[in-house]
């Protein structure tokens, strides 16, 4: 059996900044900031919807039902494993991350999961085309923290 293959560690630089630049917007709850980030018609999987086509409806139906409600998001950088294609078109990160949680009388709780995303790479960088974040198991999916939104 082939070995899997393991990004070089230019690669797994730029996931790691990539991962970190990515969950800033995510605690600032800036929408416009991570947009770039993703290609417009990205498929993703999240908490709250099974397949969901295309980065408009993503963050209307995922992103804006779990940012506000959350705080604190952060990936375990130390844990995170990035895949390479050989000729360097296609990367998969796989990474676990926290997050705080609130109950209805506003108590925190730890929300941890884990996330894969697929990356395409062209002439302008890389694009997330396919994410899918997800809780562990026996972790609330419902969080009630009331956040706005910095930027759309």
């Amino acid at each position: 059996m082939a070995p899997l293959l393991v990004a070089n560690i230019e690669v797994v630089q730029f996931f790691r900044a990539w991962l970190e630049t990515f969950a800033g917007y995510v605690r600032e709850v800036d929408y416009a900031s991570a947009r770039p980030l993703f290609h417009a018609d990205v498929l993703a999987f999240g908490t709250h919807n099974d397949v969901i086509p295309g980065l408009d409806q993503w963050v209307s139906t995922q992103w804006d039902n779990v940012w506000p409600k959350t705080t604190d998001f952060r990936f375990v950088i130390e844990q995170t494993s990035v895949l390479a294609s050989p000729d360097g078109a296609m990367a998969t990160v796989i990474a676990p991350f926290t997050s705080t949680g609130y109950h209805p009388d506003g108590s925190p709780f730890p929300r941890p999961g884990r996330a894969t995303m697929v990356f395409s790479r062209n002439a302008d960088g890389w694009l997330c085309v396919h994410s899918h974040m997800s809780l562990n198991r026996g972790v609330p999916q419902a969080s009630h923290a009331n956040r706005s939104v910095k930027a759309w």
